[in-house]
């Protein structure tokens, strides 16, 4: 008998019945993964994901950390740092460096790439479909897998903060959060950063119940946080904007360390500078940058570089506009878009108004309580940086981008609302205890709203074109060596698909009559500059959609280039690049070289 009723309780509250809700939960997980791949996944769609892809194949195959993507602008910035190194120009000739991505998430895929050595070529004869591409599918899986993790450490983050309950409904919700699946495919590094940010306030929450509770051994309090200043680094080498969480995290370490509070702010602040310092120093030693491209976030999309003008310059002009007065006009023009649009989309649901709220209550544990507080200082930070560093990427891929900080709340936005709605309602006397499970039931169902009507009609879209056709893309770099130099519209698709060196367009394409600015902005000052002839033009949709409507911006002489193809089948007497091939088999790609390349 004793050893029945052994059996009896282990079946019933021992090992067997955890190991078979792990069972059931990733069949759920895969299912899930499978039904949402079949029903909306599609190929890369911003230009983030791509550049940064290229960049992991160049570290894979042993280039380096090296771009196939060379904007103007990081050509203007090593031609000005390394002025008395002329056969060092702009490093065109050999691997250009990359001067735009911070390095972890590139050497992570580098890692997988290199692992797993996808096919990079379509196949003849077949239209791009979604599954054509191996690299983005297997991206797209691994950031799946980065989703699932954030499920699993999001439920074991709200048990320590709360209980069971709020847990278990937590990463229901999460799981059922498709802003999130969008993130998944799209190939950018956010889910790795939301990774990140659970595991540092993992790492905060223990040496905060560690001071107050009075447990766990002061070596492990210090590792704890190492381990804090460590992945703040690690977060600000994924984006760049995430490492101004230091601050607030040495304040956190400082408040609630307990009695070695100054020490553990002190280590987590050295560990932080000994993770960037290297980055650092290296974008100092080939761009005279501390963050290459990127240090000039704050005077992109203003008056002085409106859109990406700044990133298409060889020569930008920094006085054109006094730079206070362009700075105060970006913060007043993001902020009235972020109060109004991103705030509240925040947490991917509804759920926002419950977090809102939860803001305040006073809840018993204060660990909760003190979490919350580093939550919103969080929120502030993001705020603050998605003002002042939002980019053009933000308009040409709106939320789905790596400059939308405010979606890396979305696992305690979701925790802390949760914990509301259970509050509540455990102040509500229902008729029968039955209905409790209803409600509960129904809270999910609306709050995975979003992610059901994904599997309803009509399907969602999923081809990414226009502009991306990769068989158009690497029917047009093909004849080219790897050595020679291109460009395009979409070069960061050019470097992606077609595995060749692409310079993004210029201000002009030819110099303007008028001596301004932006006379030396052009197709051949471009070749004058890195030393190396522009030999093939690619222009996108992106382009020939243009038409008159921007004749009169700084891509007008682009459009003209377009427009006098298709009314005279010509190009600007200064051009080199005359013929485009025979048989026009992508007619929304206009293709030009010095000779016709693609006979055969």
């Amino acid at each position: 008998m004793p050893l029945l009723q052994e059996l009896i309780y282990k079946l019933e509250e021992g090992r067997v019945p955890q190991l078979l809700r792990v069972c059931l939960l990733s069949g759920l997980a895969l299912l899930l993964v499978i039904g949402y791949n079949a029903r909306a996944y599609k190929n890369f769609a911003s230009q983030e994901a791509m550049d940064m892809a290229q960049v992991g194949r160049n570290i894979a195959e042993g280039r380096g950390y090296s771009t196939l993507f060379i904007r103007p602008f990081s050509i203007h910035l090593l031609n000005k740092h390394n002025a008395e190194q002329k056969e060092d120009r702009a490093r065109v000739y050999s691997a250009h460096p990359d001067l735009a991505n911070p390095p972890v998430y590139p050497t992570i895929l580098a890692g997988l790439l290199k692992v797993f050595r996808p096919e990079y070529n379509v196949s003849k004869g077949q239209g791009f479909w979604k599954w054509n591409y191996q690299a983005e599918f297997l991206i797209a899986l691994f950031n799946q897998g980065l989703l699932i993790g954030v499920v699993v450490l999001t439920f074991f983050l709200a048990r320590r903060l709360f209980d069971k309950s709020v847990a278990w409904l937590s990463a229901i919700v999460l799981v059922g959060t498709e802003l999130l699946w969008r993130f998944s495919v799209s190939g950018l590094p956010t889910l790795l950063l939301m990774l990140v940010f659970l595991g540092l306030l993992s790492l905060l929450l223990f040496v905060e119940e560690s001071a107050r509770e009075a447990k766990n051994g002061q070596s492990r309090v210090l590792v704890a946080a190492l381990g804090a200043g460590l992945l703040t680094g690690i977060g600000g080498l994924t984006h760049y904007s995430f490492g101004w969480l230091i601050f607030p995290v040495v304040v956190f370490l400082a408040l609630f360390g307990g009695t070695k509070k100054t020490i553990l702010a002190i280590l987590a602040a050295t560990a932080f500078l000994l993770i960037m310092g290297p980055w650092v120093a290296r974008n100092y030693q080939v761009s005279g940058t501390p963050f290459g491209t990127a240090s000039y976030a704050p005077i992109e999309d203003t008056l002085l570089f409106p859109q990406d003008k700044l990133e298409h310059s060889l020569h930008p002009n920094f006085s054109s506009v006094p730079r206070l007065f362009a700075l105060w006009r970006k913060f007043g023009e993001n902020a009235q878009t972020v109060v109004q649009e991103d705030l509240p989309k925040l947490g991917g649901s509804w759920l926002v108004a419950f977090f809102a709220v939860s803001v305040m209550v006073v809840f018993r544990n204060a660990g909760a309580r003190r979490i919350r507080g580093l939550l919103l200082s969080c929120l502030g930070i993001f705020v603050l940086t998605q003002i002042m560093a939002r980019t053009h990427l933000s308009n040409d891929s709106p939320v789905i981008n790596t400059e939308n900080l405010l979606v890396l709340l979305t696992p305690l936005v979701i925790v802390y609302g949760v914990a509301l709605f259970y509050l509540l309602l455990d102040q509500v006397e229902l008729p029968v205890p039955q209905m409790r499970h209803a409600v509960l039931l129904l809270f999910g169902l609306l709050a995975c709203l979003p992610m059901i009507q994904v599997f309803l009609p009509p399907q969602p879209k999923v081809s990414t074109f226009p502009p991306y056709y990769a068989p158009g893309i690497q029917f047009f770099s093909g004849p080219f060596k790897p050595t020679e130099l291109t460009m395009s519209d979409i070069p960061w698709a050019v470097a992606w698909y077609g595995q060749r060196q692409c310079a993004g367009l210029t201000l002009k394409s030819v110099k303007g009559k008028a001596e301004d600015s932006e006379s030396r902005e052009d197709l051949s000052e471009l070749s004058q500059q890195c030393g190396k002839t522009v030999q093939g033009l690619l222009l996108s949709p992106v382009t020939l959609g243009r038409g008159f409507r921007e004749m009169r911006t700084s891509f007008s002489s682009w459009g003209g280039v377009v427009l006098l193809y298709a009314l005279k089948d010509q190009v600007p007497l200064e051009f080199t690049l005359v013929t485009s091939p025979k048989r026009n088999f992508f007619p929304d790609m206009l293709m030009l070289a010095e000779y016709d390349r693609w006979k055969e």
